[in-house]
C-alpha cells in the first residue's frame, strides 16, 4: 500500500514537473519574441538615424541644381525634423513615410537635371540613400514578422495564460501612411 502511494505521489510529482516546465517554456518563449521585437525596432532606428544623418548632405549637394524645387527640398528637410523630434515608434514611422516620399521625389525630379545627374557627390549619396531604403525594407520585414508571431502566440492558448501573467500586449505592426503609398507626382 505505502509502495502504490508513493508511486501515484512521484507519478503527481512528474506530471506537475512537466507542467511547470512547459509553461516556463512558453514564459522563455515569450520573452525571447518580445526581445525579437525590441531588437528588430533598435535595428530599423539605426538606420533611419543614418539616413537622417545624410539627407543634409543629400540636400546640399541638390539645392544648387534644383532651384525650382526648393517645396521639394523643403519637404525633406521638414520630414527629417519630424523624425529627430519623434518621441514614439508610431511617430517616427510616420516621419520615415514622409521622408521616403520626399526621397522619391527628389531622385525622380534629379532626372531632368543632366548635371545633378553626372555629379559624383549625388551619385555616392543617391546610392548611399538607395541602400539604406533597402536595408530599412528588410528590417520593418522582420519586425513585422516578429510582432506577427508575438500577437499570434500571446493569443494561442495555453500561450495565453502566461501572456496574461506577464500582462502582454499586442504589438502593431510597422505600418505606412496611406498618403505615402501613392505614387510620386512629379510635375516640370
Amino acid at each position: 500500500m505505502i509502495a502504490l502511494i508513493i508511486i501515484v505521489l512521484v507519478v503527481l510529482a512528474l506530471i506537475a514537473l512537466i507542467v511547470v516546465g512547459y509553461f516556463v517554456g512558453i514564459y522563455n518563449i515569450l520573452v525571447t519574441l518580445r526581445n525579437n521585437i525590441k531588437k528588430s525596432w533598435a535595428n530599423i532606428d539605426v538606420l533611419l538615424k543614418q539616413r537622417s544623418d545624410e539627407l543634409p548632405k543629400l540636400i546640399a549637394s541638390v539645392k544648387g541644381y534644383m532651384k525650382h524645387e526648393a517645396g521639394t527640398l523643403n519637404d525633406l528637410t521638414k520630414a527629417r525634423t519630424s523624425f529627430l523630434n519623434a518621441k514614439s515608434m508610431g511617430a517616427k514611422a510616420k516621419a520615415d513615410g514622409q521622408i521616403s516620399a520626399a526621397l522619391k521625389t527628389i531622385f525622380a525630379v534629379a532626372e531632368n537635371y543632366p548635371n545633378l545627374k553626372a555629379n559624383e557627390t549625388f551619385l555616392q549619396l543617391q546610392n548611399r540613400i538607395s541602400g539604406i531604403e533597402n536595408e530599412l525594407a528588410d528590417r520593418r520585414e522582420f519586425y513585422n514578422d516578429s510582432v506577427n508571431q508575438w500577437n499570434i502566440r500571446i493569443q494561442s492558448f495555453p500561450d495565453m495564460i502566461v501572456a496574461n501573467m506577464m500582462k502582454a500586449q499586442p504589438h502593431e505592426m510597422y505600418k505606412i501612411a496611406e498618403e505615402d503609398r501613392k505614387d510620386v507626382k512629379v510635375e516640370f
